[in-house]
């Protein structure tokens, strides 16, 4: 049985002090969940962040790392300086850094393995774009993303690799992908890791659901046979929104 997970993704929002102020929040609501909750948050709140998740069932992650251990790439993080301050979980290869700053399939792959090589637990997104998916290669979209980004990994390694599904056309937006679609599209993947991996891979690896999850659609969402939580933007900067996710 796959735990759910609940990641939340801060993107470019919240001061520490607002960081803290929200932790301390959740950390009351939350702490009788079974679920798996993560909060991915933007560098400059990680340190503060850490220290107010202490002793309490939140995870913090970060939302995104260079490939390389260190070097001449100002601005950038990497993966030993993640590690160092005690992040568990960076989310790889968003939609927005593909769209924004040109991420490709190679680049997301190179991240995924540099996290696992850190001890880092990497939230992996895989999507199609609206015009993707209404010439119908959704499917072949997500499916070889998805065989891209996670190439030249082992089976060991894939144990602590969460995907998450978010197609494009409905983060932000409002828009959300039907659970009967969302959830074929998961299952889609799992086939791909499957024929890469091996049924006991496919079936143990979770896979999360992104695009304008509320707490109005998680129900729904999270009750589907392979979609195994969510991972949440805008809804994630509101407390109580996403207490009720986590609880759904």
């Amino acid at each position: 049985m796959r735990k759910k997970v609940i990641a939340g993704n801060w993107k470019m929002n919240m001061l520490p002090n607002e960081a803290i102020s929200f932790i301390e929040k959740l950390a009351h609501m939350v702490e009788k969940t079974e679920n798996e909750v993560i909060l991915c948050v933007p560098y400059t709140d990680l340190f503060y962040s850490l220290l107010t998740a202490q002793n309490t069932n939140i995870k913090i992650g970060a939302q995104n790392m260079h490939w390389e251990e260190k070097g001449a790439y100002t601005g950038e993080i990497s993966g030993k300086m993640l590690k160092s301050l005690g992040v568990e979980y960076v989310i790889i290869g968003h939609s927005e850094r593909r769209q924004y700053f040109l991420e490709t399939d190679e680049i997301v792959n190179k991240k995924t393995k540099a996290a696992l090589k850190n001890e880092l637990k990497p939230i992996v997104c895989v999507g199609e774009t609206l015009e993707q998916r209404e010439t119908g290669i959704q499917e072949q979209v997500i499916t070889t993303q998805t065989k891209l980004a996670l190439e030249g990994l082992d089976k060991e390694q894939l144990q602590n690799v969460i995907v998450a599904y978010e197609p494009v056309w409905a983060i932000g937006t409002g828009k959300t992908a039907t659970s009967e679609d969302a959830n074929e599209a998961i299952k889609s993947i799992r086939n791909q890791i499957e024929k890469d991996f091996g049924r006991d891979v496919s079936e143990s690896i979770i896979i999360l659901y992104g695009g304008s999850v509320k707490p109005e659609n998680s129900k729904e969402l999270f009750s589907m046979s392979d979609i195994d939580g969510g991972l949440v933007g805008g809804a994630s900067l509101k407390v109580d929104d996403f207490e009720k996710i986590i609880l759904a």
